[in-house]
């Protein structure tokens, strides 16, 4: 038995997302042959891979089918996939941007982005989270860093915003720049300048997922946004009512548009039971039945996942502590679900799209 008997084992291995072989995919490493052992190590696509098990047991399967009493150790280790071939002269170590939209306000779009944000980062991802809603920021309150504010720094001659850090995440918020009291009164290009600085002027670093908390609706932020950077794709926030579907829809058209160029990522229904702390197998639909599923299948888009209404994610944004850094299992569970998704969509996004280029708006 040698490396080339285990690769054309493994090559028999598909990858359930891409489609191919982990050789053909160079996701095989570091194959070691000791005795009747074999390791390696498979290289994956995203630190928040859901189908790691699966691709484990297909790969011992396969080396064992050289003979049973073969010994194998899967290891793993990651590699953010990235479709960003471009110069990278707009945010250069940013491998992936997810806007995170809805089409109204209301339906915890910023509590979605913010927990999205901290699921992918317990993988050991490094995440940047952007809000991008100049007139009702909420990132300083939900991670309980009201009142503090960014530092400078020089980068190649070059003044710097250094985004705050919390629970491992990078933040920038137009809320942390002026006075929580005050209203930002801006016209449109006013907040789209901002916005632009908040892209040119932070120094995010090294990011394998920058996640933007957009405003509600379809508005100039949005376009400035989509004509700034290369966006990967974009998560569509709703809840199972009537009223929040229909704006729902409107944010699908926007992204729709051949000009704005970015794909959808897939939509998630937030709200979508209410569940008792006291009764926690029990599930009321308080806004409707399954109204975010039916709409990802009417518009033919991947479906992330339902988050349910409970007190303690309410709370955790009030208080600081955002509930993917509390001990609520049932919220946690629904969020880790909806990210490992996201991140598998990202990864067949960048998989089976060509180059990002930032939109072409007239």
């Amino acid at each position: 038995m040698n490396e080339n008997d285990i690769l054309r084992a493994l090559s028999k291995v598909q990858e359930p997302d891409l489609g191919k072989d982990l050789v053909t995919l160079n996701m095989v490493k570091d194959i070691s042959i000791n005795d009747n052992a074999v390791s390696f190590t498979i290289v994956l696509t995203t630190p928040a891979c859901p189908l790691k098990e699966l691709l484990r047991t297909d790969c011992i399967k396969a080396v064992q089918s050289i003979n049973d009493g073969i010994v194998v150790n899967v290891n793993f280790t990651s590699h953010t996939s990235s479709k960003r071939i471009d110069s990278k002269t707009i945010l250069p170590g940013v491998k992936n941007i997810i806007a995170v939209v809805s089409g109204k306000g209301g339906v915890g779009k910023s509590t979605v982005a913010a927990n999205l944000a901290l699921a992918l980062s317990q993988h050991n991802a490094r995440i940047g989270l952007m809000d991008a809603d100049i007139y009702g920021p909420s990132v300083p309150i939900m991670f309980g860093v009201r009142g503090e504010r960014p530092m400078m720094r020089d980068v190649n001659g070059k003044g710097m915003i250094v985004p705050l850090e919390r629970y491992g995440i990078k933040l920038m918020s137009i809320g942390l720049l002026v006075d929580e009291k005050s209203a930002v009164v801006w016209r449109g290009p006013m907040a789209s300048s901002a916005i632009k600085q908040f892209v040119t002027d932070v120094d995010w670093g090294e990011l394998d997922y920058l996640v933007i908390d957009m405003p509600p609706g379809t508005g100039d932020i949005h376009l400035t946004l989509m004509q700034t950077v290369p966006v990967t794709g974009a998560v569509i926030v709703t809840t199972p009512q009537l009223v929040a579907l229909a704006d729902a829809k409107k944010g699908i058209a926007m992204f729709a548009q051949a000009q704005l160029n970015v794909p959808i990522i897939g939509l998630v229904e937030n709200m979508a039971y209410f569940t008792p702390e006291e009764l926690p197998g029990n599930k009321y639909y308080i806004f409707g039945k399954d109204g975010g599923k039916r709409l990802a299948e009417e518009y033919d888009l991947p479906f992330l996942g339902q988050i349910p209404l409970v007190q303690s994610i309410r709370e955790g944004g009030d208080e600081g502590i955002p509930v993917m850094m509390s001990d609520d299992e049932i919220s946690r569970a629904a969020f880790e679900s909806f990210a490992a998704i996201t991140a598998r969509s990202v990864s067949m996004l960048n998989a089976n799209f060509s180059e990002e280029k930032v939109a072409e708006i007239v």
